[in-house]
């Protein structure tokens, strides 16, 4: 198996009972209370596994497609950056990575289908810091991190970390 292209994975939580139920109502009906508690515990999370001199120079939010934000009202991955950020004091570069289509929802497909599926997606639109954190909600297969971590490699970025707040079981 390849070695992933990011330094480190913080994700603290598996992605079951009652974690996948506050996530869900959270990303699908808008319901921030669910998240407040996941939040709080993540940046905590960070902060006790993550010494100063391995931060981050940005936190890079994985980018959604305006139309599924449009439709969705808000980015679960940039609330996610913003808060941690704010709690960190580490800055979010939402804006240097955009999704150039929309693509098929994620939810269902293998690994290998979602490698295809964001094939080309991720586009590097600013300078990218030396030291970054992709944020996310959740990984399933990492394919949107290994994906969103080679566009940010190609662009310069040298130590990359990826930080969800769960992971699916397995």
């Amino acid at each position: 198996m390849a070695k992933p292209p990011f330094s480190r994975a913080l994700i603290p939580w598996r992605y079951q009972f009652p974690v996948d139920g506050m996530i869900g109502r959270y990303k699908y009906n808008g319901h921030r209370k669910f998240v407040r508690p996941l939040l709080a515990g993540f940046s905590e999370f960070v902060e006790q596994h993550l010494a100063a001199d391995q931060r981050p120079d940005a936190l890079i939010p994985a980018p959604m497609h305006w139309s599924r934000r449009w439709q969705r009202g808000f980015n679960q991955a940039l609330d996610i950056a913003e808060f941690v950020g704010s709690q960190l004091d580490i800055p979010v570069a939402g804006d240097v990575v955009r999704r150039r289509r929309r693509v098929t929802a994620q939810r269902k497909l293998n690994r290998a289908e979602r490698l295809v599926n964001l094939a080309g997606v991720f586009e590097v639109c600013g300078p990218v810091p030396a030291r970054v954190a992709i944020v996310d909600d959740v990984v399933t297969t990492g394919a949107t991190a290994k994906l969103l971590a080679d566009a940010l490699r190609d662009a310069g970025a040298r130590d990359i970390q990826v930080w969800a707040l769960a992971r699916t079981p397995g």
